[in-house]
């Protein structure tokens, strides 16, 4: 039996890694912000740490005798400088992996990691993977997943609100969306077998690429709005719309809109190949069952 820790463990890809683990009979340790949401993964047998990813000592700490750890990077999106936030979180997993001599990482990444700058909210995944080049003893899987599926859920406001779809994202340009549920069976069935060696990227890209337009038509069919429409936002307009409907921050709504900068110039998608092994099972169309809970439910 292997230890295992597993931070962001009480989000949508951390619990379903944690949860797998668990149930494959693995030493668990669970890290979160709140110590409540632990509660259902201890009682499946976790060890349980509330704490915070920017108090180095407490994953110093919790990273002790890890045979491999999950490292998922979740700033507070609402600071004055979210970039600033992920790497002093970076900074934090890399120095207690470090002191620990910890053998195995999975590190929570992106597409768009590879450009280390110029990607929005991404750039600090980059910093993250480039931190971790510098250890050289350790075995580090990338996990570069695209676009997440709810992201989507964005929509639901201004669905509400103006009676159309709209990001700052090209209505017609195709790109890959993958559903969370998906990325977490990946990074568990990479932890549970540990089959990487030295530092490695791996891609997971869902089904198929995908435009804004085909996922408008998808989510109105789905909430009996066969007829929506989709409108492509100025990124000035997508920054302050962010920021005033209490999503995210200026700072980070900034960051999301020049990572749609970066999807709609290419820049983002140039640094993958979709194959068979990355592509992922969950269609938009399954997902959508979701979209459509979450909008009766808001």
């Amino acid at each position: 039996m292997k230890k295992y820790v597993i931070t962001g463990a009480t989000g949508k890809i951390g619990k379903i890694v944690a949860t797998e683990l668990l149930a494959q009979g693995q030493n668990v340790t669970v890290i979160a912000r709140n110590a409540d949401k632990l509660k259902e993964l201890a009682d499946m047998g976790a060890m349980a740490m509330a704490g915070d990813t920017y108090d180095m000592e407490f994953l110093t700490k919790a990273f002790q005798g890890a045979d491999a750890v999950f490292c998922l990077l979740m700033p507070d999106m609402f600071a004055a400088d979210v970039l600033k936030e992920q790497k002093q979180i970076a900074d934090n997993y890399f120095n207690a992996v470090k002191a620990n001599k910890v053998p195995n990482v999975v590190l929570l990444s992106s597409v768009g990691a590879h450009l280390r700058k110029g990607a929005g909210i991404v750039d600090g995944l980059g910093y993250m993977e480039e931190l971790f080049l510098g250890l050289k003893d350790v075995n580090v899987l990338n996990l570069r997943p695209t676009y997440f599926m709810e992201n989507t859920l964005g929509l639901i406001g201004t669905i509400k609100q103006m009676g159309i779809a709209g990001t700052p994202v090209s209505a017609d340009l195709k790109f890959p969306m993958v559903a969370t549920k998906d990325i977490g069976a990946v990074a568990a069935k990479r932890l549970l077998d540990l089959s990487f060696k030295g530092n490695t990227v791996e891609f997971v890209l869902g089904p198929r690429d995908i435009t804004y337009s085909e996922v408008t038509a998808i989510a109105g069919k789905s909430i009996g709005k066969p007829e929506l429409q989709y409108m492509q936002f100025p990124y000035e307009d997508a920054v302050k719309g962010m920021a005033a409907s209490g999503f995210c921050g200026e700072d980070a709504a900034r960051l999301m809109v020049d990572l749609a900068k970066a999807i709609n110039d290419g820049t983002l998608l140039n640094g993958h190949q979709r194959t068979e092994a990355n592509s992922t099972p969950t269609t938009y169309e399954a997902f959508s069952q979701v979209f459509a809970w979450v909008f009766q439910q808001s």
